[in-house]
């Protein structure tokens, strides 16, 4: 039963990913997981390539823990999501990465963020 079990929580891990802190996630880098955090705020890059938005969780830019990132061409997804997420605890789902020494994930989707 134990093994059943047990079998049944990796499966779980595998297909679902698992639930971090933004402080966590920096040790579960290539990991797909869901990172939750207060967003601190964010910044729409249009005069960057590719457009990029950056949502801030923990921590105001440059001392975020963890920053959420949407490419331009996935922007029209969201509702001005440095603006409507802002101040708000959420929770993004994805394969973590690093970014200049701060953990993040890209986000495709907006379902990728509760």
């Amino acid at each position: 039963m134990k093994q059943v079990l047990f079998l049944f929580a990796m499966a779980t891990a595998l297909v679902f990913g698992s639930n971090y802190t933004t402080k966590e996630a920096s040790r579960h880098i290539g990991e797909k997981a869901t990172v939750c955090g207060m967003v601190s705020g964010g910044y729409y890059a249009t005069r960057s390539t590719g457009q990029p938005t950056f949502i801030n969780l923990d921590g105001r830019y440059p001392n975020q823990n963890f920053t959420i990132f949407i490419l331009g061409k996935n922007r029209h997804k969201f509702s001005s999501p440095e603006r409507s997420y802002n101040g708000r605890t959420v929770c993004v789902t994805g394969v973590i990465g690093m970014h200049k020494g701060t953990p993040q994930i890209k986000v495709t989707s907006k379902s990728q963020i509760k």
